[in-house]
C-alpha cells in the first residue's frame, strides 16, 4: 500500500493524517467505501498501522492525529470531533459514497456520535470497547480494576508522569486482571510513547465533545455494527458492550480472547480479520 502523509486544514488549525491506498484496479462503480480508523484516548493514529499492514487489499484507510494526540498540537480554541471527522474525510476522500468508521475506545464515541448526527455519511462500525457519550457510570468497579485507578490518581497528584504511563499501559494494555507487563516489546514501547505525548498534553477528558447523548440514542442506529471485546479487558467494559451490541438493531457482538482494551497494539491480524468480516457481511 502507498501511505500519504496529509496536514488537513481546519480554520487556522491543522490536523495529522494518513491515508494508506492500494494500487490495485476495480472494477467502474465497485470503488470500496474509504475506512477510517479513529484512536483510543490512550494512542495515536501510529497504533493502526500494522493492522493497515493486514487490510493492503481494501482502501482506502484513513487514520488521524485527534487534537492533541500524536502529531497533532493542542487546539488554540474549542471544537467538536466529528467537525474534525468530516474535516479529514472530505480532505482525504473524493468519493460521495458513506464511510465505514472503525473506532477504539473513545475514538469509538466519536464514531457513534457521528452515526447519529450524520447517518447518511456512515456505510457501517465497528466498535472495539466503545465509549459512548451519555453512558451510565458503573456503581463499582471490581477490586483489580478499582486498584489501579487509585494508583492513577496517586500518581497524577504526586506529578509522577512515568509512573503514570506505567500504570495506564498496565490497565488498558495489559489488562486490569492480568500480571504487569504481561505485553512486552514493541507493542508496549509503542504504547508508553504515545502516552507520553498524551500526558504531557493534558487534553480535557471532554475536549471536543459532540453535545449529545448517544446512549438512549443507540437504537436510531441503523447501519450494520460490530461491537468487540477484548476478554481481558475491564469487566465493567465487557458488560458495557454486551449493552451497546444489545441495543443497536443490526449490531453483532464479539469478545476477543487472549487481548485487552488495545487488540490491535498485540494481535493486529486478529482485529483486521473482525474488519474484513464486518465488510464481508454488511
Amino acid at each position: 500500500m502507498t501511505a500519504l502523509s496529509i496536514q488537513v486544514e481546519i480554520n487556522d488549525y491543522r490536523l495529522a493524517a494518513t491515508r494508506w491506498s492500494t494500487e490495485r484496479s476495480t472494477e467502474p462503480g465497485a470503488e470500496p467505501h474509504p475506512i477510517v480508523l479513529l484512536h483510543a484516548g490512550v494512542c495515536d493514529k501510529r497504533s493502526w498501522q500494522r493492522t493497515v499492514e493486514q487490510l493492503d487489499d481494501l482502501g482506502p484507510l484513513i487514520a488521524y492525529d485527534r487534537r492533541g494526540f500524536g502529531e497533532s498540537p493542542v487546539s488554540p480554541g474549542p471544537y467538536r470531533e466529528i467537525d474534525d471527522l468530516w474535516s479529514v474525510v472530505d480532505a482525504t476522500t473524493d468519493q460521495p459514497e458513506p464511510v465505514w468508521l472503525v473506532g477504539s475506545s473513545m475514538g469509538g464515541l466519536v464514531a457513534v456520535d457521528a452515526a447519529l448526527t450524520n447517518p447518511g455519511r456512515v456505510a457501517g462500525l465497528v466498535l472495539i470497547a466503545p465509549a459512548v457519550s451519555g453512558a451510565p457510570e458503573p456503581e463499582k468497579l471490581d477490586p483489580d480494576t478499582q486498584a489501579l485507578i487509585d494508583q492513577l490518581r496517586a500518581a497524577r497528584r504526586a506529578g509522577d508522569q512515568e509512573e503514570l504511563a506505567q500504570v495506564h499501559a498496565q490497565l488498558w494494555l495489559d489488562g486490569p486482571t492480568s500480571t504487569a507487563n504481561r505485553v512486552s516489546g514493541p507493542a508496549r514501547d509503542l504504547a508508553l510513547s504515545m502516552n507520553e505525548i498524551i500526558l504531557r498534553n493534558d487534553v480535557p477528558d471532554d475536549a471536543g465533545s459532540t453535545g449529545i447523548e448517544a446512549w438512549p440514542q443507540l437504537e436510531q442506529i441503523q447501519v450494520p455494527v460490530t461491537v468487540v471485546c477484548g476478554e481481558l479487558d475491564l469487566p465493567a467494559i465487557l458488560e458495557e458492550c454486551e449493552q451497546i451490541a444489545a441495543r443497536i438493531p443490526r449490531a453483532q457482538h464479539q469478545v476477543l480472547p487472549g487481548v485487552a482494551h488495545l487488540p490491535y497494539l498485540e494481535q493486529p491480524e486478529l482485529v483486521a480479520r473482525v474488519i474484513r468480516e464486518a465488510l464481508r457481511n454488511a
